[in-house]
């Protein structure tokens, strides 16, 4: 097993999760087989019950594990499948290691953080590791560790003490530390400073760490001039300090890595069992990177939810919609919407604000209301997929957003007021946040062989997509609702959980229970998401046809894959 261990330093949210994913995705297109662990240093047990204002979103699991968001990009770069023991957070350790206390287990030795946590933490990396994340079973042959938080944070201290000691332990070939620093350009002068880098990597050094790669954040490349000053007063060669300057796609990182001779320094330092030729995985890397750029027609979609100052709270769904764009060939303009910002008190308060919501939202070709917890900004939600309903835009609704628009139809085409539409699932435990809602991979059964849902999932029987939520739809208020035209097309397996509605004579309406976002991929856009973008650059019925031409063989996968690689060839 080879361990590459990405650290960073200066300033947090420096881009360690897409380098770290990007060195993944370059040694997985060598025919190696990768993992990732990311290590965050906080004491929660899990991510489940953070603000999405604290980390961003919360990134859901097959297995249920509420986890950072650096999780979601490694599933999404390197196609594989993760489980919660991917995220080590310091509270698990805590808590596994006072288990262990209680049971008796140190046999009444002082339990101290060296060495109890510091080899517990290299247990749980080790052990983790030798899981495997591919669909073939085969256990992997490097795991990429992310090291949250920076370099000289207190709470990352036994980390790096842990880690340390761990380069001993699996001796020097099977490990290395990448380093991620940032080298900032002030404006006043134009000049490009390694002091930052400088102390960062000193700082590390002092902690034992020394660095094999130095990968420099910048927002121009590095000069050279610069890059020898960093090889200098930072003990490596010139050749170690990479540079990561801004680019356009985050596709093009894993390019820019492979350029700088990453794949080559990594086969020689980890001694990896790797030919150099070239790979087929990265061209289709390049393609999309190359094919991003060349888009010309632009496709906007209104984001309206209560989370909108900040973008990391959105990660996958954003994701999930650059997927679908890219497959449409449209660059994509994501508008968003403070869902309060659309409310009748914001009118009488802020009416300048007001307005330039509504302008936005009006000026979309398509609406997305994504998950959300709380009372706060639901009226502006459901006052926009009025809207979508009553223009005939293209909507699609996920988790309290499939909900809510119910709730909308409820109220605005029913009549009901007072009645209650969403009810608390038998799960929920009232009396505990984390880790008590229906989380994780469920199966979704379609109902209707007309759904429209279904045939852009390659008109399967089922799906199995994953859940985050703690109320449902009331099933006994469905006839009522079919009767008006929002139609139930999809349910869990024993029929009880609504879990897809669509809309009759509408262009695109479609909410669905699940976040379908967790599973998107470049290569791969997920459909519900795929549909609403084609719906808005109004190629939604050409698509279907597709599909009718297309004859069905083989997995559902192979099926999705084929139309939509043929309806792209097409376009």
């Amino acid at each position: 097993m080879k361990y590459i261990l990405v650290t960073g330093g200066v300033i947090s949210g420096i881009g360690k999760g897409i380098i770290a994913s990007s060195v993944g995705t370059i040694l997985k297109s060598c025919g190696l087989h990768v993992t990732a662990i990311k290590i965050d240093p906080y004491i929660n047990i899990d991510a489940g019950t953070f603000s999405p204002y604290e980390h961003g979103e919360v990134f859901v699991l097959d297995d249920g594990g509420e986890v950072d968001l650096d999780l979601g990009n490694y599933e999404r770069f390197l196609d594989i499948c993760l489980t919660k023991d991917n995220n080590l957070t310091t509270g698990r350790i805590y808590q596994s290691v006072i288990n262990k206390e209680r049971r008796g287990d140190y046999l009444g030795k002082t339990v101290q953080v060296v060495p109890h946590i510091t080899d517990a933490i290299q247990e749980w990396v080790m052990k983790q590791a030798r899981i495997s994340v591919d669909s073939d079973g085969v256990e992997p042959q490097v795991c990429v560790i992310e090291l949250g938080g920076t370099v000289g944070d207190i709470e990352s201290m036994p980390f790096i003490e842990a880690f340390r000691q761990f380069q001993f332990k699996v001796k020097k070939e099977n490990f290395c530390n990448i380093h991620v620093s940032l080298v900032p350009q002030p404006n006043t002068t134009g000049e490009q400073k390694t002091k930052p880098t400088q102390n960062s990597v000193r700082e590390l050094r002092g902690l034992g760490l020394s660095p094999d790669l130095i990968m420099c954040r910048c927002t121009s490349p590095l000069e050279t001039a610069v890059k020898e000053k960093i090889s200098m007063f930072c003990h490596v060669e010139p050749t170690q300090v990479i540079c990561v300057h801004d680019v356009s796609s985050v596709y093009r990182v894993p390019l820019l890595l492979e350029d700088q001779g990453v794949v080559s320094y990594l086969c020689q330092r980890l001694s990896l069992p790797i030919e150099m030729r070239p790979r087929k995985m990265l061209a289709k890397w390049k393609e999309m990177a190359d094919r991003s750029a060349r888009l010309l027609e632009h496709v906007s979609i209104a984001l309206v939810g209560k989370y909108t100052k900040l973008s990391d709270s959105y990660t996958s769904v954003i994701k999930a919609l650059e997927h679908s764009a890219l497959a449409v060939n449209h660059k994509l303009e994501v508008k968003y919407i403070d869902s309060a910002d659309l409310e009748t008190t914001t009118l009488q308060n802020e009416p300048v604000k007001y307005h330039e919501a509504w302008q936005k939202l009006c000026s979309s070709h398509g609406v997305l209301v994504p998950g959300g917890f709380g009372v706060r900004g639901t009226e502006g939600k459901m006052l926009a997929i009025n809207w979508a309903r009553k223009q005939n835009k293209p909507f699609l609704g996920v988790c309290l957003g499939m909900q809510l628009a119910v709730c909308e139809f409820a109220r605005n085409v029913l009549g009901w007021e007072g009645k209650t539409i969403v009810i608390d699932m038998p799960e929920h435990n009232p009396g505990q946040m984390g880790g008590t809602m229906r989380l994780g991979k469920r199966r979704t059964i379609f109902k209707s062989s007309t759904s429209v849902l279904r045939k852009l999932y390659g008109d399967v029987e089922y799906v199995d997509e994953r859940h985050r939520h703690r109320f449902e739809v009331n099933p006994e208020l469905k006839h009522h609702f079919e009767k008006r035209g929002l139609q139930f097309v999809g349910e869990d397996v024993e029929g009880e959980r609504m879990e897809v509605i669509e809309l009759d004579d509408h262009c695109y309406f479609v909410g669905v229970q699940f976040h379908p976002e967790f599973t998107s991929r470049p290569i791969k856009p997920s459909p519900p998401y795929f549909g609403l973008l084609l719906a808005a650059a109004g190629k939604l019925q050409s698509y279907l046809q597709c599909v009718i031409q297309t004859s069905f063989g083989g997995s559902s996968k192979l099926n999705y894959c084929v139309m939509l690689q043929q309806f792209i060839v097409q376009m």
